[in-house]
């Protein structure tokens, strides 16, 4: 049996710089989605009945065009009714080779942060990224044409970062829409704007029903 890894556990090494807030222009945008989400179930935490309790879902925001860098969700703050600047980390670089991210701000970003910088990096018309944890598209990704990764890949992990790379690079069809076999119940979608892949993901949150 293939073992499905879940969330909250951060497995790259991180350099992190603990500094004040973030400030980012669009937080407020970007806040609204996650919470809408939220209120979907599609983000979450603290629920004995899912994941062991532990957080689950986040969202990044690439910082400005042209940049690799970006503003994510903290790590294990999915439970949060509302977030402000003090719940946000900014990623200013990574290497997915070495398993390594650096981040500052006044919260460690998410233990996700390394699949929404390899998407940054690979797609630089990416301007936002989300991740939810949805049972109806993951049991139905198939049936969506979905692409999906390797089952036998967990999150946070070099291997994981491949993954991406390799379902980036082959093309998506018609979604921008990637379900993590190996991360249960992990969804994660991408757009040209942050309404791009909010409506995306709703459309296929309505469509798995």
């Amino acid at each position: 049996m293939v073992n499905i890894e879940r969330e909250g556990v951060i497995k790259f090494s991180l350099e992190f710089r603990e500094t004040p807030s973030i400030e980012f222009p669009g937080l407020g945008a970007v806040e609204q989605c996650r919470r809408k989400f939220r209120a979907l179930g599609l983000i979450g935490g603290r629920d004995p009945q899912r994941y062991d309790g532990l957080g689950f879902g986040n969202i990044s925001h690439r910082l400005a065009p042209g940049s690799d860098a970006f503003i994510i969700s903290g790590t294990q703050t999915g439970h949060l009714d509302s977030m402000g600047a003090e719940s946000y980390a900014l990623v200013t670089d990574c290497d997915p080779a070495r398993n390594r991210l650096v981040a500052e701000g006044a919260i460690r970003p998410s233990s996700e942060a390394m699949t929404h910088a390899v998407i940054y990096r690979q797609l630089p018309r990416a301007q936002a990224v989300i991740h939810v944890h949805s049972p109806q598209i993951w049991r139905h990704a198939a049936e969506l044409g979905l692409p999906q990764t390797a089952r036998d890949v967990p999150y946070g992990t070099p291997e994981m970062a491949a993954e991406m790379e390799r379902l980036l690079a082959v093309g998506m069809g018609d979604w921008h829409t990637i379900s993590m076999a190996g991360h249960e119940d992990g969804i994660i979608t991408w757009g040209e704007t942050l309404q791009a892949a909010s409506g995306e993901l709703g459309a296929l949150f309505r469509k798995a029903g």
